[in-house]
């Protein structure tokens, strides 16, 4: 409660144990938003949580995997139950890994893909849509990436599933104009997380977690429909997808892979 005796907003962050999205829940915090924290390490995300010396009844920690839709929809609903409906939801959590389509079991690893960025984050969304069409407000926030734009060698699932991440948050968006119900679209570029700390390539205008998430936090809060962070990355994928193919192809030829699953850490 504030000084008024209202509730401050509340915000719902997946993948809220470490990098992004630990970040994103650091900056709302200090925005003076409540929390409520997602991820499948709930004893490290406790531990975080605690750590910040949050008040009780400030920060909720929901444990569930968005790879099982029944699992994160759970943790939806116990969140609406527990502390009401939030004001925001951010969709954070996600994988990237490597593939080889000549490798069956990197099948596999694209369909997980897929399950994590794509159909995770319209799961994580589900338990809150109705209760916001009702209330006639609320946000719904897409990590997306600027691996979006165009594929990349060795990429492929990770840029696949952040295109249709894209899309999909563009559908919903004009689904819930008339709803009072904003939706964004956020666009990261090399952002210095776990996620990225392996990349063997060169990763320009990288960023820190924390800066990210305060401009993260000014475009959501300025009601942007579509914003790629940082701005510079927005020049870069704009002139990368104005390239014609032949000339792209040329440039990413030799270009460093993502790592693949080693199949002896399965």
């Amino acid at each position: 409660m504030n000084e008024r005796g209202v509730a401050a907003p509340l915000v719902y962050v997946t993948g809220a144990s470490s990098g992004i999205g630990q970040a994103l829940a650091l900056r709302y915090a200090r925005a003076g938003w409540r929390l409520a924290l997602v991820a499948r390490r709930e004893t490290e995300m406790r531990a975080w949580a605690a750590a910040q010396g949050f008040e009780s009844g400030r920060c909720e920690v929901y444990a569930a995997d968005v790879q099982r839709v029944d699992s994160i929809v759970a943790a939806g609903d116990a969140c609406i139950g527990r502390q009401g409906l939030p004001q925001a939801v951010i969709a954070n959590a996600g994988i990237s890994i490597g593939i080889d389509t000549a490798d069956r079991h990197d099948i596999d690893v694209m369909a997980e893909t897929f399950a994590t960025n794509v159909i995770g984050m319209a799961a994580t969304f589900h338990p809150f849509l109705n209760a916001m069409r009702e209330r006639g407000s609320g946000c719904l926030v897409g990590i997306a990436s600027v691996a979006a734009i165009r594929g990349l060698p060795g990429h492929g699932a990770y840029c696949a599933s952040k295109a249709a991440v894209v899309t999909y948050c563009e559908s919903l968006r004009t689904e819930c104009r008339r709803d009072g119900i904003k939706v964004v679209t956020l666009l990261p570029g090399y952002i210095a997380t776990p996620l990225t700390a392996r990349n063997p390539y060169r990763m320009p205008f990288l960023l820190g977690a924390d800066e990210f998430a305060d401009r993260a936090y000014r475009a959501i809060e300025s009601g942007v429909s579509y914003r790629v962070i940082p701005w510079q990355m927005a020049v870069v994928s704009r002139l990368m997808r104005l390239l014609p193919n032949v000339l792209f192809d040329r440039i990413v030829q030799g270009r460093g892979r993502k790592p693949r699953r080693s199949r002896a850490g399965m």
